[in-house]
């Protein structure tokens, strides 16, 4: 206490250091720890000494070391099913004559509308049939382009008339795109019935914007021909 008082700290009580500090036993396996048989002070009278506990293994039992980062996401990499790719290595000109001959015929099979070749949105009976309706007859949202090249010209002029062609040219678009909608839900619902109808409008109204000689597939049908 007169230790406390002055500024000191108390000493340790008997046993102290042997409860704090555990010796490891000499004759505990690899991995384990056994607590000390001195864990309670000899000169506490009336206690008995406790059996020695064997402590569980600070490592985990799963056998084998932790993979690294790189190697687990290199080993979750697995190639798509079904790809074509063939593997990395060096290009020979053979190689690549024979690629550009098949990109090539690809393409050419493409603007003739060869069902292979069509991209997943251009195949199909609807698309077809929307493709045919919409080349049989001249719109005015072939000639979008040509107008939009003039709006381009009339803002560098900076003409006061701009704002006013935008919006006539705008309602016009939407007349015609009502207007074609209206004409392919007919034709396809005599014809294909029972075929789905999703994003047909859509489809239809890019095609009739494009340029006739830049459509893909190329029009199979002339502007006034029956479908």
């Amino acid at each position: 206490m007169l230790c406390w008082l002055a500024g000191g700290r108390p000493p340790a009580p008997p046993g102290y250091a042997e409860r704090v500090f555990r010796r490891r036993s000499a004759g505990a396996p690899d991995g384990t720890a056994q607590d000390s048989p001195g864990t309670q002070s000899p000169d506490s009278p009336g206690q008995e000494r406790e059996e020695p506990r064997v402590r569980p293994a600070a490592q985990a039992g799963k056998g084998r070391p932790t993979p690294k980062r790189s190697e687990a996401e290199r080993g979750r990499y697995q190639p798509i099913g079904g790809g074509s790719r063939r593997p990395a290595g060096p290009r020979t000109p053979a190689d690549k004559a024979r690629d550009r001959g098949e990109r090539s015929r690809k393409y050419e099979a493409m603007k003739r509308g060869e069902d292979w070749a069509l991209n997943p949105r251009d195949r199909g009976p609807v698309r077809a049939l929307a493709r045919d309706f919409v080349d049989s007859k001249r719109r005015i949202s072939e000639y979008y382009m040509y107008v939009l090249v003039l709006l381009v010209a009339a803002l560098f002029l900076r003409s006061n008339y701009t704002s006013f062609l935008v919006l006539v040219l705008i309602l016009v678009m939407v007349a015609d795109a009502l207007y074609l909608r209206r004409g392919l839900r007919r034709i396809v619902a005599e014809r294909l019935p029972s075929e789905p109808t999703t994003g047909m409008t859509w489809y239809a109204v890019t095609r009739a914007i494009q340029l006739r000689r830049f459509r893909i597939p190329q029009p199979r049908v002339n502007p006034g021909e029956k479908i």
